[in-house]
């Protein structure tokens, strides 16, 4: 099918070419490697595939078995028409703005967004309801590439593939390749079936089972199109086919997946999240997974100062397990004191009443009389004292069932009308207003009085499909989260320079609307694990190492091996220190020191560079076998490599081709014994001498 250009874009390295099916009227867009054109008279495999995606309800869906497997390409879509484009650059960001109307009334706007330097954009869209009638959006996606590959004819037998990352409670970010063909997304002999693998998650904890990403991979040609969602509530992605043409759209999970309606009234409107989209020519994963985690760089133009040199965290946690006391967090201060830890955080228990778990009696966050007889005030003081910001720990948004605020039925989420209630907790109703005023004193109130630095914000149960409150659960959702939102930047607001921790049970909302909004966050709760550096050097794929905190918990029994293989962990994104730190040795802190030295020496190379993953795919991660590499090579010069062995049998040596501009001169080795590390022909050679050792190198 012959389809004409509308309008094309250069943004940096990437085509961004709209397109026209005069004959079908759909208006179509493309995302493609500058360096690879396309004729200017182009033959698509397949019909065009629009570039906005939603359905109303009473629409007529797609053909050919869609319903309860797609909402695509539905009556919605079809009636589209292009009215108009305009770009518009202001202080170096383009902007591209895409109108689409039916002859009802409804109106379509994509915007698309490129900000000069930046090797992505990013797009998201708002419906109109310019009829004289209310309707109601059942999907709404926030992206759609069409018509992929262009690069080849037909449909490109046994050359695509989909990449995505799953995640599950402390084994967050697993790599998952598969061909389309065992999707099941070949096109059938005629096109007349949908095909589709829509993928995602109902709740409100956006890394739950998947992360909100996905890559296609044209292996024949070597280009990739990668995108992520910016949104911390329900989600979806749709890799779709009916032709020889592969789409891939995505956005807020849809009525069939998210349980989500919206209602707009006559004259209203209503806006998607957005999306983050790059397209890259090139053989490498981790080049495109690093163009998109590069959208957080500008989250970080305006992070609290004290956070520009990336300093490193005490957190109390594994220390106290959730009992922090005046009297121990003096021993602990007397430990670390002139260490070079910046900020020193208190975690969850300090507000428990006498023989009450913390983990359900969050929510009326009084100071334990029991655990500070005095107040926090001296505590406080003991901190700033030994030269650290003191931090601590809530969880705004739920309530415990031993907590007062858990029989405040009337401002808690309900959910067919009963209250919300996940095990032992329960969940704000962030819109309410006394919610709000309530947060603000019991939050806002104790990190002013105390002079609070850093907050971690934890958040340990998902809300699932939503809350009554709107017109569909999903939408009670979305609203709940976003008033979440709402109140964060409240607390930045109030707060000026606070340095604010995402946690949600470790992992959980690793995504890049939030990681926007905070300056980093706890990596996964796999606190003293074996599978620390898997889980680290997966999380390059979708989250900046800037702001990937990890932890090494040392205990007084780790040998040096143990306490080198931990602290070298933490090379690979922000360092943050916890265990029995009161009882350890001269020796042991001998190497965790070194540690700290040689993390503060490439602290410039984890703000700014790229990530490359070297050895074979571990299958199990909870009894690793093989080796693992992760390269980082900075945008200003230097790069350093961290190297793990695991269990089973290891190669004589472990051999790493460092990509072309990587620096070669080894200026320093973090390992606990010597070990054997040469670079010759390009290649960096590292003897491996035994199982679970760590060696990390800076190159210069």
């Amino acid at each position: 099918m012959a389809a004409e250009i509308l309008n094309e874009y250069i943004f940096g390295d990437m085509r961004v070419r709209y397109l026209t099916d005069r004959e079908e009227g759909q208006t179509g867009l493309m995302i493609l490697p500058a360096d690879m054109p396309l004729p200017e008279q182009m033959s698509i495999n397949g019909k065009l595939e629009s570039l906005v995606q939603l359905k109303l309800t009473g629409d007529i869906y797609d053909e050919a078995y869609a319903m309860g497997n797609s909402m695509r390409n539905g009556e919605t879509v079809r009636r589209l028409r292009y009215v108009s484009q305009d770009h518009i650059e202001i202080q170096g960001v383009h902007t591209v703005d895409t109108v689409l109307r039916d002859d009802r009334g409804y109106q379509v706007t994509h915007h698309l967004k490129w900000k000069e330097g930046t090797p992505y954009v990013r797009i998201s869209c708002t419906f109109k309801n310019q009829s004289k009638d209310d309707c109601t959006l059942e999907m709404m996606e926030s992206f759609s590439l069409g018509n992929l590959s262009p690069y080849m004819e037909g449909d490109g037998a046994e050359c695509l593939k989909l990449h995505r990352l799953r995640s599950v409670w402390s084994a967050e970010g697993r790599h998952e390749s598969i061909a389309i063909e065992d999707l099941q997304l070949e096109p059938a002999w005629d096109p007349h079936a949908v095909r589709c693998e829509r993928f995602g998650q109902a709740g409100s904890m956006p890394v739950n089972k998947f992360f909100p990403f996905a890559v296609v991979e044209d292996r024949k040609n070597h280009v990739f199109w990668g995108v992520q969602i910016a949104h911390h509530a329900s989600w979806q992605m749709e890799v779709y086919r009916k032709d020889d043409g592969l789409g891939l759209s995505g956005g807020l999970a849809d009525r069939e997946l998210g349980h989500w309606m919206k209602r707009i009234e006559a004259g209203g409107q209503f806006h998607t999240p957005e999306a983050i989209l790059t397209a890259a020519h090139t053989e490498s994963f981790d080049i495109v997974t690093g163009r998109l985690v590069q959208a957080a760089l500008e989250g970080m133009e305006h992070v609290p100062e004290t956070e520009l040199d990336l300093p490193i965290i005490f957190n109390e946690y594994c220390t106290t397990w959730g009992e922090p006391s005046h009297e121990n967090i003096l021993n602990i201060l007397e430990s670390i004191k002139g260490k070079g830890f910046r900020y020193f955080v208190i975690d969850c228990g300090w507000y428990r009443e006498q023989g009450v778990p913390w983990d359900v009696s969050m929510g009326d966050y009084e100071v334990s009389k029991e655990l500070f007889p005095e107040g926090l005030e001296s505590t406080v003081q003991a901190i700033k004292d030994a030269g650290m910001i003191p931090g601590i720990w809530f969880e705004i948004e739920t309530v415990g069932n031993a907590a007062r605020a858990y029989q405040m039925e009337e401002h808690l989420l309900h959910k067919d009308g009963k209250p919300l209630t996940s095990y032992f907790r329960r969940f704000w109703d962030m819109k309410d207003p006394w919610v709000r005023d309530h947060l603000t004193d019991k939050v806002i109130g104790t990190l002013k009085k105390y002079g609070f630095g850093y907050m971690k914000i934890d958040y340990n149960e998902t809300i699932g499909i939503g809350c009554d409150g709107a017109e569909s659960p999903g939408e009670g959702l979305r609203q709940n989260m976003e008033a979440s939102l709402s109140f964060m930047e409240k607390v930045k607001q109030e707060v000026p320079g606070i340095v604010l921790e995402n946690c949600s049970s470790g992992g959980h909302r690793l995504e890049p609307g939030l990681m926007s909004r905070t300056s980093m966050a706890s990596f996964s709760d796999a606190h003293e694990c074996e599978e620390i550096p898997i889980i680290a050097a997966n999380l390059h794929r979708v989250i900046h190492p800037r702001q990937s905190q990890i932890w090494a918990v040392i205990r007084k029994s780790d040998s040096v091996k143990r306490i080198v293989y931990s602290v070298a962990n933490t090379f690979l994104g922000r360092m943050c220190i916890s265990g029995d730190v009161t009882e350890l040795s001269g020796s042991q802190w001998e190497f965790i020191e070194a540690g700290m030295e040689f993390y503060r020496e490439i602290v410039p190379i984890i703000k700014e560079g790229q990530s490359y993953r070297y050895g074979p795919g571990v299958r199990s991660t909870r009894h690793p076998q093989g080796w693992q590499a992760l390269l980082r090579i900075g945008k200003n010069g230097g790069a350093y490599a961290v190297i793990h062995t695991f269990a089973g049998e290891l190669p004589e040596s472990i051999e790493l081709e460092l990509p072309e501009g990587c620096p070669e001169e080894i200026a320093c080795v973090y390992s606990d014994i010597q070990v054997e590390i040469h670079i010759q022909d390009g290649r960096l050679r590292y003897c491996p001498k035994e199982n679970f050792r760590a060696a990390a190198v800076e190159l210069v």
